[in-house]
């Protein structure tokens, strides 16, 4: 079976406390995950009716509307939406209903056989109101419930309706006919339950309840719980009760808020030194010159074996998997491939025992990167995950791995785990380089202490910040970049281009600058700027060759060059200088000023910088 999700957020609250407004402020943190609508429902005592309202547009749009009533309830589900299967409208929006206005359901996932349970649902009598996939789900629990004349609870209700589903769910539904409960279930789409006293919160994404506990039960597959003010339990789908440990959140709401800068990707982008301090905090045993990943200590007899290591991922994490691939060869001398997740199994991959799959997310639920995972496994492929969540899909099916602890990355555009992804990576393959003896002693002893001294280099270039913004203004009225490098430099300049891409709609790529003059050098006029990554390095000669023949073609330059190169002045139009490091460890430092250069770009535009259009934080449906 074939797994996809979708890029949404569900929030729930059950216990003694108002639950609309926790409702609401938990679906606005949820907005990155989507925002082409949102809506609620909630169990009102009082008149023993479900109220519900739903909206296109952001989650302030549902709040304008919901202004207008005086609803109060202890029992609440509620709903952000990127749209999948029907466009953004109010009928679409979340919850949906079944055809009494009994049952009321929110979702995350797609359902690939909804149309044939459409078809037989409508035959049956069932009447929809919208065009999802999702409002399926709700006229089959519905009828599981009327087939059983009453005498069926919602918990027993939901698994049988289950069964007849194909594809992926993360839900929550209310009843009207059973009320007092919130009835969740999980099928390869996020569910966190967080649990506070005499009081239960129901999330897609930790970040939406961490304000009122730190405390969460994450589901696995095929797994749903029942929730009162008073009790949690957990089932399978065979209604047998589970014993599940409770997880602590390790950081807290602040952490996720703004902290005094304008957008999260600005705020994110000055947190890069701190998120590489914390991916090499304790792992780095500068006395005896080695790498400690407790995440791989188990495995080491098996990693020595390892014949080839094949990195899979999507956008960024696919581009720190190439900075990963120079790492490898490089520093554990294993030959490494970089293949896109969305493209990953139907290549029908020739891997198997001896082979080692690095699968990289940030948010461990990446729908590609999860089925590239299981196919390599079926494959009998050793798994390895890179991931910033604790408890994500990715962490637990993984054979072991190693994670970023970025920390919580709100903006839509991907950048300090892009750098903590690249620091795990020069971990990882210092310990495979230090278990298999490959890399001299005296590189190993200049490696580590440079990896050590990166954050402090990295807050040098932050300090830029106000240079690189003029540098935007600069070229603002510029429709089209590109961006080259070579070696080290060249998965920066696809990285560099990628986020202008992503946040200020510019056109943009990234080529290795060997592959100018192969065409891309015939778009070169005096309007198409061209970043040139040309870091003091191995290459540095042949770059400079490269940005002789944009020079010579009246092509604009903007350098990200080493500190005290001479040279580069009397070539590049701008330049931005970043410190002097080891070859090997300069995209972490190169990487910067693109970032900068992006972010500020859109922000001169006006433009919403967290939340780029047609894009979600997690890339949860294939």
């Amino acid at each position: 079976m074939f797994y996809n999700y979708n890029m949404c957020g569900i929030v729930g609250y059950i216990g003694k406390k108002s639950a609309l407004p926790i409702v609401l402020e938990g679906l606005k943190r949820l907005e990155y995950r989507g925002y082409d609508s949102a809506g609620v429902a909630l169990w009102d005592q009082g008149s023993g009716k479900i109220l519900w309202e739903k909206t296109t547009g952001r989650v302030a749009a549902l709040e304008t509307r919901l202004s207008e009533k005086s609803w109060e309830s202890h029992t609440a589900i509620g709903h952000t939406r990127w749209a999948t299967h029907g466009k953004p409208s109010d009928k679409n929006s979340h919850p949906h209903a079944d055809c009494a206005e009994n049952i009321f359901l929110v979702h995350n996932g797609i359902v690939e056989n909804y149309a044939e349970l459409k078809e037989a649902l409508t035959r049956e009598g069932h009447v929809f109101r919208s065009e999802t996939d999702t409002e399926v789900l709700v006229h089959l629990v519905e009828r599981e419930l009327t087939m059983g004349n009453g005498k069926v609870v919602l918990e027993d209700a939901l698994p049988e309706a289950l069964r007849h589903v194909i594809g992926t769910f993360g839900l929550a539904l209310i009843s009207k006919n059973d009320p007092g409960k919130i009835v969740v279930a999980r099928r390869g789409s996020p569910i966190i339950l967080g649990l506070g006293e005499k009081e239960y919160l129901i999330a897609s994404d930790a970040s939406a309840i961490v304000e009122h506990t730190k405390n969460v039960v994450y589901l696995h597959d095929n797994e749903m719980a029942v929730l009162t003010p008073e009790d949690l339990k957990i089932y399978n789908f065979s209604k047998k009760i589970l014993n599940k440990s409770i997880d602590k959140i390790d950081w807290d709401l602040e952490s996720a808020q703004k902290g005094g800068y304008k957008h999260f990707m600005q705020k994110e982008i000055f947190e890069g030194p701190e998120a590489l301090r914390n991916v090499l905090r304790g792992r780095i045993l500068s006395d005896i010159g080695k790498v400690k990943l407790g995440g791989l200590k188990d495995l080491e007899k098996k990693l020595k074996n390892i014949k080839r290591i094949i990195i899979t991922a999507c956008g960024t994490s696919y581009y720190s998997g190439l900075i990963g691939k120079y790492y490898f060869e490089e520093f554990a001398k294993i030959p490494a491939s970089v293949e896109h997740a969305s493209e990953f199994r139907y290549g029908n991959p020739a891997i198997g025992e001896g082979d080692a799959v690095i699968l990289i997310s940030q948010s461990g639920e990446t729908a590609d990167t999860l089925q590239a995972l299981r196919e390599a496994k079926k494959r009998g492929a050793l798994t390895l995950g890179i991931v910033n969540t604790v408890g994500s899909t990715i962490a637990r099916e993984s054979d072991a791995g190693v994670y970023n602890h970025a920390g919580p990355e709100i903006g839509v555009a991907s950048t300090k785990a892009f750098i903590s992804q690249v620091g795990a990576l020069s971990l990882i393959a210092l310990y495979f380089a230090g278990n298999r003896g490959t890399l001299p002693e005296t590189l190993v002893n200049k490696i580590l202490p440079e990896l050590k001294l990166m954050p402090g280099k990295m807050e040098q270039i932050l300090k830029k910040d106000k240079e690189i913004k003029k540098l935007a203004k600069k070229y603002l009225k510029y429709k089209n970049f590109i961006y080259f490098g070579r070696k080290y430099q060249f998965p920066v300049a696809m990285e560099g281009a990628l986020k202008l891409k992503e946040i200020s709609y510019k056109h943009a790529e990234g080529y290795a600058a060997g592959e100018m003059k192969h065409g891309p050098i015939a778009l070169i006029d005096e309007n198409f700027p061209v970043f040139a990554l040309v870091p003091k390095d191995a290459v540095y000669e042949k770059t400079i060759s490269n940005i002789e023949e944009i020079r010579a073609r009246g092509g604009k330059i903007i350098a990200v060059a080493t500190e005290g190169d001479e040279k580069i002045k009397k070539l590049a139009d701008d330049v931005v200088f970043i410190p002097e490091t080891l070859e090997a460890l300069s995209p972490l430092l190169s990487v910067i000023p693109l970032q900068l250069f992006a972010y500020h770009t859109a922000d001169l535009l006006g433009l919403d910088v967290d939340k780029p259009r047609n894009l979600a934080k997690s890339v949860t449906v294939e």
